[in-house]
């Protein structure tokens, strides 16, 4: 056998191996994300049978704040937490300081969670508490996505239905995004969890959170967010502007979709910056952790891929006037 014929094995070989990678690649990539025409509508206290259309991101703002809130069979830690929120959002100390609404996404819960949610909307009967159902279960990601791509504030902040945040703490990211986006400028400041890394809160979680949590540190260094020390809080504040970019980009449904959020943003260049928070482990947790483990590793591999590839892309606004 020639030099020339083993040269030529080895090219289509590797020709081979590459389309076989990025054949797997458009396999393994999650379908887009598609949005039914009832999930376009929300109830609410004010109108508990007859479902309104809800805004678009792309439309002008309508209040100061939108509180996205991703439910998935929920209806035993909700209540806690929405009280904690409407606590703080209607204190005497932020009274008139920003108008808000609550968008409840109830991510095809099998336990009656909008129905309880629309309870919980009655006894808050003053405030804009809105609840939209998903006809099948997306994943965290995915609700996420629904309530920013269908809320009407300028700001627009992401929070688990868990409490596991103290939502008072929503003062500090909303000062950091003065600063980071003035003018309504494009911005993301998340919540972070990092400076309590040797605190008691994190010392007491399992074992093998802990090591999920420490890899997945040194995974995200290797995919290019390792200039963010926590990825995964799930409470983080957009401005419209940063949100009508980053998440029509978006296609992760599952629970790392955190990762495609920051990873969009650096792309966009879009500042991000991260504020510490006080937060508190809550029971019940859904995730489990050797599937999610895997599925990690999975997702990041899929979104750094197709974005080096270019298969996903994010599109910056377009400058007023141009």
């Amino acid at each position: 056998m020639d030099q020339s014929t083993v040269v030529y094995g080895a090219v289509t070989i590797a020709v081979c191996g590459l389309a076989s990678l990025y054949v797997a690649l458009v396999i393994w990539s999650p379908p887009p994300i598609v949005t039914r025409p009832s999930e376009t509508k929300y109830l609410s206290h004010a109108s508990p049978k007859h479902a309104k259309p809800l805004p678009k991101l792309a439309d002008p703002s309508t209040v100061d704040l939108t509180v996205v809130v991703p439910a998935y069979n929920e209806t035993e830690r909700l209540p806690i937490m929405l009280a904690s929120t409407i606590d703080h959002l209607t204190s005497p100390a932020l009274k008139n300081k920003h108008t808000f609404e609550v968008l409840i996404v109830d991510d095809g819960s099998s336990d009656g969670t909008s129905a309880a949610a629309l309870k919980l909307a009655a006894t808050y009967p003053k405030c804009d508490i809105r609840v939209v159902t998903l006809e099948q279960n997306l994943g965290k990601g995915g609700a996420v996505r629904h309530g920013m791509l269908f809320g009407g504030g300028e700001r627009l902040l992401m929070v688990d239905a868990d409490g596991a945040s103290r939502f008072m703490d929503l003062e500090l990211l909303w000062n950091a995004m003065d600063k980071l986006a003035p003018d309504n400028g494009a911005g993301v400041v998340v919540g972070s969890r990092a400076h309590l890394v040797k605190t008691e809160a994190v010392v007491k979680r399992s074992l093998v959170r802990n090591i999920l949590m420490y890899g997945l540190h040194t995974i995200l260094r290797i995919v290019g967010v390792g200039h963010i020390r926590d990825t995964q809080c799930g409470f983080k504040l957009f401005s419209r502007a940063a949100a009508q970019q980053i998440f029509p980009a978006q296609h992760l449904p599952t629970w790392i979709f955190d990762v495609e959020l920051l990873l969009l943003a650096k792309e966009l260049g879009i500042p991000v910056a991260e504020v510490p928070i006080e937060w508190h482990e809550v029971p019940g947790s859904k995730l489990n952790v050797v599937s999610a483990s895997l599925q990690m590793l999975r997702d990041l591999l899929i979104v750094r891929a197709n974005h080096l590839l270019g298969r996903w892309k994010a599109v910056p606004l377009k400058p007023k006037g141009a």
